[in-house]
């Protein structure tokens, strides 16, 4: 029975367990997708389709219930976090969804995410739950008018020209933060400042109503407010400005007609304001020319002001040229017929007139210059000031060619033959090798520089068969080289002209006095030369490399371009080689103003040559319809360069007394003169005084590095007797330097562009030498300096030379040299002789000094002395006359048995001085001296002592 019972309850147990499973069969079902909608102030997500989950299990407890839904990350990862799903019905299976935080429309507009349901399984512990498919659901975040319109500018400004209706002046802009299109688009603007003759459309653009008037009103303010789509107004109104411009003229804006330029500032724009205005005209090329005229300066712009040989120093050119052009004189008088122009530098600049002027030069000068190896250079201005066209010249032969050098030299055992002419706009060189035997070869330049009336430097380099031409520092090459073919060989003869050539030799008559009469023998020479020529010369050997002749000739002002990086595109700047014209061209005309603003004007010298300049603006407009294109008028106006700040040459450390004894003098190298003369050269210039509280202006100076040119020492007086005084230099410092020297009697001047430092030691070298027994008791000599061909000078230094006389040389008894050494104290250093330079004083001499002068001689003793003189004269006379009674020896004689004076020979050193010597004592006592640089008692010293009757009062 029990056993019956144990299987039954089994049964019932297997039973159970099986309608259990059978009870939670299905799984919950979902959509596969929604779409759901959320407001930004909202948390509740609206979904479409509802969520609704469905069991088949129903209406079974548990197992058809829905217990929960489950929120899983979605593409953006951020589901879970900011949404989640709960159940609002289990029997029905509805759900919702909503977000744990406020959602931002601005920052996420949608999100994205999967969602599963889960039923309650079969019991309330939830056993054997089962979940559904996972479906997608979107979320839109609806956008809240949260966000105000707000402008992009607080501030518009635009100008237009007055009587004109114009569809747009200016477009004002605002924006809105909000994501959605309904608030964030503006959807219309509006003037809120009433009565103004503007009206504004829901784009922004603000256009007139009504012609504007620039003499009625000048500027137009209002202000303008925005309205999003939801009716919001901007946070803050816009002001507009419009400013209303005269009636438009096309052409140049901002011109200024005067342009200041300081010495040593580098570069500066000319025109930087300038701009073009075309009146809305449609212009498709602008072309710009600015000239700068500076012909008048020097030799055509500002060069260095040193002399052509001390710039040719400076810049490193190979010495050994041949002036073939040099001044008069009566070493060089192939010069002296040609007729002279003043220069603005020290050169000598000499007028051809094409006819009956010209320079025939020596045999003794040509023979060195031989050799197909040289450099010929000149300063030309065809044309040129004060010259009338030759009277024999026609309309036919005007264009003939005008032969500035021509030249046949021997080379060894042949001849060569060169000619430089000009012809119109070309320069040709005409060159021979070998008259010989060789063809001739000439080379042609086309040149504007050749026909422009203006200075030009040329400079040939001849290194045949290679020719360099360099003009005004810039190479050019020959636009044509040819051979001549058949051409009367030149006569073997060496020989060389300038401002013509000569004719076949069959041709030639009689030179007289290097000039042609007019009429008959004007044939003689064909080919003159009409212009100015100056700076002739010829170097033979190597040629010069291009950096010197660039240094020596190219100009140191002139237009440029400030940065060629902020060119626009489409802008073409062209400068021509001397800097003197720049030219612009280009499509835009914003870019074409920026690029004019750029044109600046430098000038790298320090001590710029002040003056006017000249400036010129031209300008060239092509437009699509040509018929009414703008034509723009020249303008003119002037750059000014200010006076530059002079340098102050200041000579110091010299005098003003040199005082040193005769023999030193004597000897064979002389005294050095300058032995511690320091030179400085300083720029004075203003200081502004106000800002540090203090009235009027000051100036303060800076020591500079500068360049002297030269220096003369120059006796006062009389000139220097050559048999007797001479100056000498070293001339191993002044050779090594480059430097030349001129030592006459009347002065030595030292020529030559070289530092302070090089002319400090030169002139420290400077000695004075006399011959045995010609010392006087002074001389005073002058030094002075200047730079820049005497344009700046230094102050005039001057210097009194003493020359101590010896006592030994002079007749004297042995027992004056007790009275002698009251002169001398060797103790007291040279120091002590105020305002002189005294080293290492001579132990027997008179030495008129401080430390070596008697200074305190008895007033007293001085008047007893002049005293007893007197009486002693007195005395003779008497005795005289009773003795003789009238016989004229006796009457007439000096005696002088009792009485010597004795003057010291320096007494005007020393009455300049100020520096008395008085003594103390009578007779033959030894005296005792004392310092007393400030008394100013009698400068002669009286000493009294007897000698023979037949003795004579001495003075020295």
């Amino acid at each position: 029975m029990d056993r019956i019972n144990f299987l039954s309850f089994f049964l019932l147990c297997l039973t159970s367990v099986a309608s259990g499973n059978k009870a939670n069969k299905h799984k919950p079902w979902i959509e596969t997708e929604y779409q759901g909608i959320v407001m930004e102030n909202d948390n509740t997500v609206l979904l479409n389709p509802p969520l609704f989950a469905l069991d088949k299990d129903a209406p079974l407890h548990y197992a058809g219930e829905i217990c929960g839904f489950r929120v899983h990350n979605g593409p953006s990862g951020s589901g879970t976090v900011q949404f989640e799903a709960v159940v609002l019905d289990r029997s029905t299976g509805e759900g919702l969804v909503r977000s744990k935080e406020p959602l931002d429309c601005e920052s996420q507009r949608e999100h994205s995410f999967t969602i599963q349901a889960y039923d309650c399984g079969e019991g309330p512990d939830g056993v054997n739950s089962k979940k559904s498919h996972k479906a997608t659901v979107h979320v839109r975040v609806n956008d809240v008018n949260e966000f105000s319109p707000v402008f992009v500018e607080r501030r518009y400004e635009a100008s237009v020209p007055e009587g004109r209706l114009f569809d747009r002046i200016v477009r004002v802009e605002a924006l809105d933060a909000d994501c959605s299109p309904q608030y964030s688009q503006i959807c219309f603007y509006d003037i809120i400042t009433p009565n103004v003759p503007f009206a504004i459309d829901n784009d922004g653009n603000i256009k007139n109503t009504e012609p504007l008037d620039s003499k009625r009103q000048r500027v137009h303010t209002f202000w303008v407010t925005a309205f999003d789509c939801g009716k919001n107004r901007a946070q803050a109104d816009a002001q507009v400005v419009v400013t209303v411009k005269p009636s438009c003229k096309p052409g140049w804006m901002g011109w200024t007609k005067r342009v200041e330029y300081t010495p040593g500032s580098g570069s500066i724009p000319l025109f930087p304001s300038l701009h073009l205005e075309t009146c809305e005209e449609t212009v498709w090329n602008i072309q710009a020319t600015v000239e700068l005229q500076t012909g008048h300066i020097g030799k055509g712009c500002d060069r260095d002001s040193y002399s052509d040989r001390s710039v040719r120093r400076l810049c490193g050119a190979v010495r050994g040229e041949v002036d073939l052009l040099p001044p008069p004189s009566p070493a060089a008088n192939w010069t002296a017929a040609l007729p002279t122009l003043p220069s603005s530098d020290s050169s000598l600049v000499f007028s051809f007139n094409g006819s009956n002027h010209v320079a025939v030069v020596p045999d003794s000068v040509v023979s060195a210059l031989s050799g197909d190896h040289f450099t010929l250079q000149l300063w030309m201005r065809r044309g040129g000031a004060n010259i009338q066209p030759s009277t024999t010249q026609t309309r036919g032969n005007r264009k003939e060619e005008e032969t500035i050098v021509c030249s046949t030299v021997r080379n060894d055992d042949s001849f060569s033959h060169y000619s430089l002419s000009v012809h119109g706009c070309r320069l040709s060189l005409f060159y021979w090798p070998d008259v010989s035997a060789a063809r001739p070869v000439k080379f042609l330049w086309k040149l504007e520089q050749v026909c422009d009336s203006e200075w030009h430097h040329l400079s040939l380099s001849v290194q045949f068969p290679s020719v360099t031409l360099y003009v005004d520092g810039v190479t050019f090459d020959p636009a044509l080289i040819h051979d001549n073919g058949a051409i009367p060989n030149p006569a073997p003869r060496q020989r060389m002209f300038i401002g013509a050539c000569w004719e076949p030799e069959e041709k030639q008559k009689e030179i007289l006095n290097n000039t042609i009469p007019e009429g008959k023998d004007s044939v003689k020479y064909v080919g003159g030369y009409h212009g100015l020529l100056s700076g002739v010369t010829v170097r033979p050997g190597s040629v010069e490399p291009h950096s010197v002749v660039e240094c020596l000739y190219a100009c140191r002002e002139g237009l440029d371009f400030g940065d060629l990086e902020t060119l626009g595109s489409g802008m073409k700047v062209h400068v021509n080689p001397s800097q003197s014209v720049l030219v612009l061209e280009g499509d835009d005309i914003e870019s074409f103003n920026r690029a004019v603003q750029q044109v600046t004007y430098r000038n790298s010298l320090r001590f710029a040559t002040p003056g006017v300049r000249p400036l010129k603006l031209t300008t060239s407009l092509r437009c699509f319809n040509e018929e009414s294109c703008l034509s723009l008028k020249q303008l003119e106006g002037y750059l000014v360069v200010l006076q530059p700040d002079a340098p102050q040459i200041s000579l110091s450390g010299v005098g003003p007394h040199l005082a040193r004894p005769a023999p030193e003098f004597e000897g064979p190298r002389g005294v050095p003169l300058f032995p511690e003369l320091r030179i400085v050269c300083s720029l004075s210039h203003a200081v502004n005084t106000a800002a540090q509280g203090m009235e009027g202006g000051a100036l303060m100076s800076d020591a500079v590095a500068h360049t002297l040119d030269g220096c003369e020492v120059q006796p006062l007086g009389e000139e220097l007797n050559p048999e007797r005084e001479e100056l000498l230099v070293d001339m191993d410092v002044v050779r090594e330097r480059g430097l030349e020297i001129i030592n006459t009697t009347a002065y030595i001047a030292i020529t030559g562009a070289e530092s302070i430092s090089v002319y400090e030691d030169v002139l420290r070298s400077v000695r004075y030498r006399l011959a045995k027994g010609s010392a006087r008791f002074e001389r005073r000599f002058r030094l002075s300096c200047s730079e820049m061909n005497g344009r700046y000078t230094s102050n005039e230094l001057t210097l009194e030379v003493n020359f101590l006389h010896s006592l030994d040389s002079l007749y004297h008894p042995s027992h004056l040299l007790a009275s002698q050494q009251q002169f001398l104290h060797p103790s007291h250093h040279a120091g002590e002789l105020s305002g002189h330079t005294l080293p290492n004083p001579h132990r027997n001499s008179v030495v008129p000094g401080a430390a070596t002068v008697i200074i305190m001689v008895c007033v007293g003793f001085l008047v007893v002395m002049v005293i007893l003189g007197v009486f002693r004269i007195r005395s003779i006379h008497r005795r005289g006359e009773g003795s003789r009674g009238g016989a004229k020896e006796g009457s007439s004689q000096w005696d002088d048995s009792a009485l010597t004076i004795i003057v010291n020979p320096m007494e005007s050193y020393e009455s300049r001085m100020g520096i008395s010597a008085d003594t103390e004592g009578e007779g033959e006592e030894d005296e005792e001296v004392a310092d007393s640089p400030d008394d100013a008692s009698d400068d002669q010293r009286i000493i009294i002592k007897k000698e023979g009757r037949d003795g004579n009062a001495r003075r020295y």
